[in-house]
């Protein structure tokens, strides 16, 4: 799975249990590169624990899980994923720069300086490098984070509710530089509550309700109410099913 034409994401049986409680049924996905998933469903469907699995920072209970080049290796995983949620995860007390900066050497990255300042003008921080990010509005920081998610160049972007607390003008200028980071190359795994952004972003769809999962049609994404549509009757079914 680690060849350059090879999928983003493959998920094969996936699945994840905490004790006796099972969070994610067995799963089969499969996300080309470049694409966009939104990932849909109601609290404890089982979204945030898809998450983890593919940031690396959970193990499964069974099946398999290649990311990128990565392939299976979960410690190699960190390397090929960014991570960005509502939860910033920014120092305050370090300035913009400094937390690039700190992130850089988690990758042991010997370029970080060039990439923290080229990065820092294209997410519309210029000069903001030198502030410390305690003092950002919700906006700034949620663009810094995003930067900071892009410091070892990841092919895989998942995005945990990213737009949480953001006013509409904020929102707004998230969605475009997401749309240019998708339109950039990169695949994009969006969990969200929000419909209509997920429309936005979004080239396809997976449903999760109570640990089932369901893969919507391409044409689910074509609009807000298209997507609310098809994504009524997916947690209807799936919910019916484990009742």
């Amino acid at each position: 799975m680690s060849e350059a034409g090879s999928p983003a994401i493959v998920a094969r049986g996936l699945c994840r249990r905490f004790g006796a409680l099972t969070a994610l049924r067995p799963l089969d996905i499969e996300v080309p590169r470049g694409a966009a998933l939104a990932v849909l469903g109601p609290n404890g469907a089982g979204k945030s624990t898809l998450l983890r699995l593919l940031a690396g920072l959970l193990r499964p209970s069974g099946g398999e899980l290649y990311v990128g080049s990565a392939g299976n290796d979960r410690v190699a995983r960190r390397r090929e994923v960014g991570l960005i949620g509502h939860a910033t995860f920014l120092y305050p007390t370090l300035t913009a720069r400094e937390n690039l900066l700190l992130a850089g050497r988690l990758y042991g990255l010997r370029d970080g300086g060039v990439r923290a300042d080229r990065l820092l003008p294209e997410l519309g921080l210029a000069g903001a490098g030198a502030r410390r990010a305690g003092t950002f509005s919700r906006g700034m920081a949620q663009r810094l984070s995003i930067a900071r998610a892009l410091m070892h160049d990841p092919s895989l972007l998942l995005l945990d509710e990213p737009f949480t607390g953001l006013d509409p003008r904020g929102a707004e200028l998230l969605g475009r530089r997401l749309l240019g980071l998708r339109e950039a190359g990169r695949t994009l795994l969006l969990v969200s509550h929000d419909l209509s952004r997920a429309a936005a972003l979004a080239d396809r769809a997976l449903v999760l309700a109570r640990g089932h999962a369901c893969a919507l049609a391409a044409a689910a994404t074509a609009s807000p109410e298209a997507l609310s549509e098809a994504y009524r009757s997916a947690v209807s079914r799936l919910e019916g099913a484990s009742a």
